[in-house]
């Protein structure tokens, strides 16, 4: 029996019968065959057991359903383009509805340029490239950033700010920011940022940009951080003001010089199943941050080697409020995380 297949320069498959179906016995998901090659080679072979570095479906809080969006789909149901030049990108992410942007080889471009709506931003290989400057939401949803390389952006590599809501920020890679490699800011909430390596990165990622700007980000900055890998990075992984909760599970903390995570003006972080190695300081919270007052952070399942105690402070409200989740083994973050994250795993 052939059911949904795709015939590409093959002949029709011989069919006969019926078959039992195999959910008579066990439940199943298929991915879309059309993915099957990719997701086979980047998950095939010794050292990828055991891991969920070939997911190709949001989670966290970007996949939750909120502020009339139905998840994160990016480009769904727009035509599929790509660019190989500056004007071509610049153009395609200014575009009004869905789009689906493949992203060929290295473009350089400048300043942080806005993206509209309803856009996937894919990498093609693992030479995708932006570089120069940065990608910029102001009020905008719904879009997918993926398998891109982000290097020496003169401010912001990618800033999600002014209300934008439900952006997932997956498997790239980021060096060389001037300011942030990923910030989080001014109201913007429903964020899911996973499987990206950040190499050698100083400020890595805000969320909150002031401390003057309680009216405007209580309430919101929701925002998953997972399965992400703080690569000799300096700090703010993440900083964060007034968001609660921010949930910040299974990621590989590796000699970030100067702290892990910092929560502080009454945000509320839960800092679960990570893996902090030669991090002198893991996390604070009760003793605020540089001018910032404390924050709330619960501090579970973590693992700390050659690093200093996470200061916890109250309570924070559970992500499994809004959405549910798996935490791995965190005695086994370092070795999932470098198989998974960065480029040529989507």
């Amino acid at each position: 029996m052939a059911r949904n297949n795709v015939f590409v320069n093959s002949g029709a498959p011989e069919t006969a019968g019926t078959v039992t179906e195999p959910r008579t016995y066990y439940q199943y998901t298929v991915d879309n065959p059309a993915d099957v090659p990719a997701i086979v080679r980047a998950g095939a072979g010794v050292g990828r057991v055991a891991t969920t570095m070939v997911a190709n479906t949001v989670d966290g809080f970007a996949g939750v359903n909120a502020l009339g969006q139905n998840g994160t789909t990016g480009g769904v149901g727009g035509r599929t383009v790509t660019a190989t030049t500056t004007d071509q990108l610049l153009d395609y992410i200014d575009t009004v509805g869905p789009l689906v942007i493949q992203v060929s080889g290295r473009i350089a471009i400048t300043s942080k340029q806005g993206v509209r709506p309803n856009k996937t931003i894919i990498g093609l290989g693992t030479t995708a490239e932006i570089t120069g400057g940065g990608l910029d939401f102001y009020r905008s949803y719904n879009v997918i950033v993926r398998n891109i390389r982000f290097t020496n952006a003169e401010d912001d590599a990618v800033n999600v700010g002014q209300n934008s809501h439900h952006i997932w920020i997956d498997h790239n890679e980021f060096s060389g920011a001037v300011d942030g490699s990923v910030d989080i800011v001014r109201g913007a909430e429903y964020v899911t940022v996973s499987w990206n390596w950040f190499r050698g990165t100083d400020k890595t990622m805000l969320i909150g940009h002031s401390d003057a700007n309680a009216s405007e980000d209580t309430g919101h900055l929701k925002v998953t951080i997972h399965h992400n890998y703080f690569d000799g990075s300096t700090q703010r992984h993440p900083r964060v003001r007034f968001g609660d909760p921010v949930h910040v599970y299974n990621n590989y903390f590796r000699a970030t010089s100067a702290y892990g995570v910092a929560s502080t003006m009454n945000a509320g972080v839960l800092v679960e199943g990570n893996y902090f190695e030669n991090v002198p300081f893991p996390c604070y919270s009760a003793s605020g941050y540089a001018e910032s007052g404390p924050g709330r952070l619960v501090a579970r399942d973590n693992v700390f080697t050659g690093s200093g105690p996470c200061e916890v402070a109250g309570t924070v409200t559970e992500p499994r409020t809004y959405y549910s989740y798996t935490v791995d083994s965190p005695a086994g973050v370092p070795a999932t995380v470098r198989a998974g994250v960065g480029l040529g795993k989507v």
